[in-house]
């Protein structure tokens, strides 16, 4: 947090906590993932009292962590794969430093690599920090990107790269794909393949099915709009253990009940909410926030007539899944080379995304690999269309790029395939719900839910969970919490006078 242009959105004023009142308001929160998470907090740390309902047996919903045994025996953890903690998440940071100011749960990255299928490698390492410098080294240093490159690149079709305005953007570039986008500016094939494209599939799409406003506002948060960096941080250990038990323990020292292993099948609205978990399981409250994966609150919503109006509910029922994902988890008898990097991502190397080692940074995988002498390997594969023959391939990638590890006998495998991270195809945000519902005091929470704000993909969960939780304080008449984002719209006044220019002689 050392960029002095992140911007503070301050969080309603009101009485600071509950407490001073009678009647202290009661609010369920649905699904504790990030979203549930955050809104559960700030509405504790308010005086507000908390039940959360979570249908999994672990908290952290798509960063959850658990425990699991190889077939010798061996307890180790497990979670749905590699996570980045950018530096300009802060809602996310706000989150975690309750349990750790320093937020020494967390251990830096020094580089993430790239690599595409001619081996040409991109590197993060040594970047400047300040807009727009950062972009051009960046480009400038990349073998798939010359000065000839910067030349020809489509100043009028780029204008909205240099001046990101959210959520004007979307009015801008939602109607396009990503792919299309990138070709009308010219930006080099490439370039396209080993930079764009794995912003593309972090959120598990392939850039003809992203949108290209949210190609653009990424490009805002890690490049032009933030003097954070692109280094990350990572969690030091399986993310039950670094961050969420940790976490449950500062809530329920707030008063925070938790009911895992629950599903909810309905909510009801009246004077107040009922919340059902079966026919003979409900709970009262003041308050909602449902903070589910898409399938989740659709199921919900659709199960409760009484909810919303018609066009909240179509909204609802047009949310869409991105398309599935796979987590390839192996354990194997030797260790790969000394300098390979905790994470390396990878172009035009189908059906990989990315190779994880997680000895490098993760507590539970380094004591393993020292007790073993092997290594703890994670492969990525997003936007699968097929998995026929998937788990070879990924296999074969992997001894493509590390051969060291093709003699390698693998003593543990775990395979995750999932789909249920939200859709961000052209066309999607006009639609999307937002936080606030047609009940003052129902409200939705999750990285698939609308925020008008410069935030992404754990960072938009955060931020939209302690939103929800400033607008139900707002309704009590407490006083909220402050959230910051990166700013708003293009640091760069040239840049943005530009932009201004080309968009007046397209008009």
């Amino acid at each position: 947090m050392t960029d002095p242009r992140r911007v503070t959105h301050e969080g309603p004023r009101g009485v600071p906590h509950a407490g001073f009142v009678p009647n202290r308001p009661h609010v369920v929160v649905v699904g504790a993932g990030i979203a549930g998470l955050a809104a559960a907090t700030g509405l504790a740390e308010r005086g507000i009292t908390v039940d959360i309902i979570e249908r999994e047996t672990y908290l952290g919903g798509r960063v959850g962590g658990w425990a699991e045994s190889l077939p010798d025996g061996s307890a180790v953890g497990m979670n749905r794969g590699f996570h980045a903690f950018f530096r300009q998440y802060y809602n996310l940071r706000a989150l975690l430093r309750r349990i750790d100011p320093a937020l020494r749960m967390l251990t830096a990255v020094d580089d993430y690599p790239l690599i595409d299928a001619h081996g040409r490698r991109d590197t993060f390492r040594g970047l400047p920090q300040t807009p727009p410098l950062n972009a051009l080294a960046f480009a400038l240093r990349s073998p798939t990107f010359r000065l000839r490159d910067l030349v020809r690149l489509n100043a009028r079709a780029a204008a909205p790269l240099a001046a990101v305005s959210v959520p004007e953007i979307y009015s801008r570039l939602d109607h396009l794909d990503a792919e299309t986008f990138l070709r009308d500016i010219n930006f080099p094939e490439a370039a396209r393949h080993l930079a764009f494209e794995v912003f593309s599939r972090s959120f598990f799409a392939e850039p003809a099915d992203l949108s290209a406003a949210e190609l653009a506002t990424m490009f805002h948060i890690y490049f032009l709009g933030s003097s954070e960096g692109l280094v990350f941080d990572v969690a030091n250990d399986n993310f039950d253990v670094a961050l969420w038990n940790p976490l449950r323990e500062y809530l329920t020292s707030h008063g925070v009940r938790f009911h895992t292993g629950r599903s909810v099948v309905s909510v009801q609205a009246g004077t107040r909410f009922s919340v059902s978990c079966g026919p003979r399981e409900s709970l009262g409250a003041d308050g909602v926030v449902l903070a589910t994966d898409v399938a989740s609150l659709q199921h919900i919503v659709a199960n409760s007539p009484g909810l919303g109006n018609d066009d909240w509910r179509r909204r609802i029922a047009r949310l869409k899944p991105a398309a599935p994902f796979v987590v390839q988890r192996l354990w194997l008898d030797r260790a790969v080379n000394p300098d390979r990097p905790a994470f390396l991502g990878t172009g035009g190397r189908p059906p990989l995304d990315n190779v994880s080692v997680l000895e490098r940074y993760e507590r539970q995988a380094a004591d393993w690999s020292r007790q073993t002498g092997g290594s703890v390997v994670e492969l990525h594969s997003y936007a699968v269309t097929s998995s026929e023959g998937l788990r070879d391939r990924l296999l074969n990638r992997l001894r493509e790029i590390y051969p060291e590890t093709a003699p390698a006998r693998i003593v543990g495998e775990k395979v995750l395939r999932r789909n249920d991270c939200p859709r961000f195809a052209p066309g999607d945000f006009a639609n999307r719900p937002g936080v606030s519902t047609p009940h003052e005091r129902l409200m939705l929470a999750g990285d698939g839910i609308r925020i008008d704000l410069p935030v992404a993909l754990m960072e938009r969960a955060a931020t939209t969970g302690w939103s929800a939780a400033n607008e139900l304080l707002a309704r009590f008449g407490r006083e909220g919490h402050d959230m910051q984002t990166v700013p708003v719209m293009g640091r760069s006044a040239a840049l943005r006078r530009l932009a201004n220019r080309e968009r007046r002689v397209l008009r």
